[in-house]
């Protein structure tokens, strides 16, 4: 079994311009793997990064609408985003649910990387990712 910051360092130079990749706890926040390129990217960027990404995942607004809709189906619904693309000035964000760990994992590559490569990469990379976690 590999080192889970060894698998996101494969992973990060596989990718074309790829600038980070790292994998988030959805419960705790804390960050399970990471390898980044980037200098400026300091712990404490990581961590509001990880932060977010949580957020985006399992916060409480995400909470409130899944919440609304259980109400409204008459079933429980949570836990249902699987995936997530952003698209910022500089960077594409790709970020993927392993359910099996309540982990996030968000590679972060330059506007450059083609988006269905990008997608391929991160999607081919889970079942290392997931071998890699406790």
């Amino acid at each position: 079994m590999s080192n889970t910051n060894d698998v996101c360092k494969g992973v990060l130079n596989d990718v074309s311009d790829c600038l980070a990749l790292g994998v988030v706890d959805l419960n705790t926040g804390m960050l399970m793997g990471v390898a980044h390129a980037v200098e400026y990217f300091s712990q404490s960027y990581l961590d509001a990064v990880a932060a977010a990404a949580v957020d985006m995942f399992r916060g409480k607004n995400v909470q409130r609408v899944e919440s609304l809709l259980s109400k409204q189906r008459g079933e429980e619904v949570k836990d249902s985003f699987d995936e997530v693309f952003i698209s910022s000035a500089t960077v594409f964000h790709f970020m993927t649910v392993i359910h099996s760990k309540e982990v996030v994992v968000v590679m972060v590559t330059k506007k450059s990387t083609n988006q269905g490569m990008g997608w391929a990469a991160l999607r081919g990379s889970i079942d290392d990712i997931e071998a890699s976690l406790p």
